[in-house]
């Protein structure tokens, strides 16, 4: 009864164990669960996002010159020969001429300035000046550096939709490599199933050596194209590991979403999606913009800047400019400076930016184009792909019903060993095509949402 007990216990035990590392150990990879750690990871997400913190330094830049700018300049300055710094004040004692009228009379004392000079001098220079008007170039500038704001932020949702869609494909193709391994297995089985069958067929003279020598020959060709799965499978989930940033080697297990759903959307309304929500179409209408801002600050130029200036100036013959011999003095201007003339320079840069924006402009149009054109394959391609799923899910039907009836003719002489051979080979092919189908048709949907600039999940 004592080892009935003990039994159990280490039974149950046990199996608390293996519930435990059952509960523990991870699962398939998910394809959101890929998506985020490449999202995560991605450099050229985190330069992106780079991109969106310089972006923002420029906009804080230009809004710094509608301010007060403050200067300060201090220095030190040697003379050949004295020069006058300031003045020192000196008491006389005036003594009245004799004789004098009123025998009272006393000497009176007064204060003199004397104007003091040094070889050497200590200045300091400050200046607040503040712009009231530069021709609309501070914001035009500023209106810029917002638009570029914009552009930062649209290229890092590029970089996402970008960086989905390569692992969607990396994803798609670890999955249809796998599928692909399975078919030459199953192949590589069958093929050693025919190779008994006419090898004891031979044994008793049923078959001719031919026949087995074609069974072999077909085994070592199953053999090889197994190999060469695995070695496909084997550089996909390397490339796979290398999207996410992960040790080259590590193990890659995906959870199996090859399967077929139907794409909801009309060509039509992907393309009038794909118009509308593209970040590149966005990029290129900030662009736009920001090429007819510089239009602006280039064309300020021409008119003229009105500034407000506050000057203080101190010096002396010490440093900490506090001693007896100082000066100091202060002034406020307003200054109004235009360029009356430059040989057309600006005139000519007016131009140039003119032409930048008609460039920015056909650059806008040319990308539209392009996301028309990158729709339209996309949905033909998709087209093509769901319509070679539903012939290769009946092809395989039919393969797998010839391949079981050669079998049975063969078995009574009725059928050669080639015809079994074929059929095998027919099966196979016809299951390579039907992944491969629904591989491509998961591609082909996954490049259409990114051209219509969806993000996944």
């Amino acid at each position: 009864m004592k080892i009935k007990e003990v039994i159990g216990i280490a039974l149950f035990g046990l199996l608390l164990t293996n519930l435990s590392w059952a509960q523990n150990s991870p699962g398939p990879m998910t394809i959101e669960e890929s998506i985020r750690i490449a999202l995560e990871r991605s450099l050229a997400v985190h330069s992106a996002k780079e991109g969106v913190m310089g972006a923002e330094f420029n906009r804080k830049t230009a809004r710094a010159y509608f301010f007060p700018q403050w200067q300060g300049q201090y220095g030190y300055t040697w003379f050949s020969s004295p020069v006058q710094v300031g003045t020192q004040s000196a008491t006389s004692i005036v003594t009245p001429p004799k004789p004098v009228a009123d025998p009272s009379a006393s000497a009176t004392p007064i204060t003199i300035t004397i104007p003091s000079s040094t070889r050497y001098t200590f200045s300091l220079y400050t200046t607040l000046t503040q712009t009231l008007y530069a021709g609309g170039a501070y914001m035009a500038n500023y209106r810029s550096s917002k638009l570029g704001l914009e552009i930062s932020k649209a290229n890092v949702e590029i970089a996402k939709e970008d960086t989905v869609l390569q692992v969607r494909q990396g994803y798609f193709n670890i999955l249809r490599a796998e599928k692909f391994l399975d078919v030459a297995k199953q192949a590589v089985k069958q093929f050693e199933g025919q190779l008994e069958v006419s090898r004891a067929f031979f044994e008793v003279g049923l078959i001719a050596k031919n026949d087995v020598l074609q069974a072999e020959v077909r085994l070592a060709n199953a053999l090889q194209a197994q190999a060469k799965a695995e070695n496909d499978l084997a550089v996909a989930k390397a490339s796979f590991n290398n999207m996410l940033r992960r040790e080259i080697y590590a193990p890659v297990e995906l959870a199996d979403v090859l399967d077929y759903k139907a794409f909801p959307l009309t060509f039509e309304q992907s393309l009038d999606e794909a118009l509308r929500q593209r970040s590149e179409i966005k990029v290129a209408e900030l662009a736009v913009g920001q090429a007819k801002e510089s239009v602006k600050i280039v064309r300020s130029g021409m008119l003229p800047t009105v500034s407000l200036a506050g000057n203080y100036f101190r010096n002396s013959d010490q440093f900490y400019l506090n001693g007896d011999l100082k000066s100091d003095r202060w002034s406020i201007s307003a200054v109004a400076s235009m360029t009356l003339w430059d040989w057309g320079k600006v005139y000519n840069q007016v131009g140039a930016s003119k032409v930048k924006v008609t460039q920015a402009e056909d650059s806008k149009t040319q990308i539209a184009e392009g996301v028309i054109l990158e729709v339209k394959e996309d949905y033909l391609n998709m087209v093509v792909a769901e319509k070679n799923i539903n012939t290769a899910a009946k092809s395989i039907e039919q393969a797998e019903e010839n391949l079981r009836l050669n079998e049975e003719r063969y078995k009574y002489q009725v059928a050669t060993a080639f015809d079994v051979l074929d059929a095998v080979t027919l099966l196979a092919q016809v299951r390579v095509n039907y992944y491969g189908a629904l591989s491509d048709f998961n591609v082909a949907k996954a490049s259409l949402e990114r051209s219509m600039g969806r993000t996944y999940p």
